[in-house]
């Protein structure tokens, strides 16, 4: 099962560059594994804070499907901070706002959800 956050500010949308089980690199929303005795939100909060440095509040659930959760997300502090030395992030090259017009950064995987949280919440 996986949880992750879709956080947008300022026209911008936090992503973390990684490798994907299928050997690509591509930009996601941050996010992770729910590990034993964790809740989805739990996890959301978690994975966000190893991977971004940031801490979250979760708004709402946006979509579940397959188990994987996602979240629309605020920042409530922190700051952006990538520990590539942790072992839990490995996989992650990058991690960074991204402009909501900077359509390369996004696939069919991400747009879609990128999509929904346009047409269910909006763009602040």
């Amino acid at each position: 099962m996986i949880a992750q956050a879709i956080v947008i500010q300022d026209q911008q949308v936090l992503m973390v560059k990684q490798y994907v089980q299928r050997g690509d690199i591509v930009w996601n929303f941050p996010g992770g594994g729910i590990e034993d005795g964790e809740t989805p939100e739990q996890a959301c909060v978690r994975e966000l804070r190893e991977e971004t440095g940031y801490d979250i509040q979760i708004v709402q659930l946006l979509h579940e499907q397959f188990d994987k959760y996602t979240f629309v997300a605020r920042i409530t502090g922190g700051e952006l901070l990538l520990h590539l030395a942790s072992a839990y992030n490995e996989d992650i090259i990058d991690v960074a706002w991204i402009s909501l017009d900077d359509e390369s950064k996004f696939d069919p995987v991400t747009k879609p959800m990128l999509n929904l949280y346009k047409k269910t919440i909006g763009v602040d």
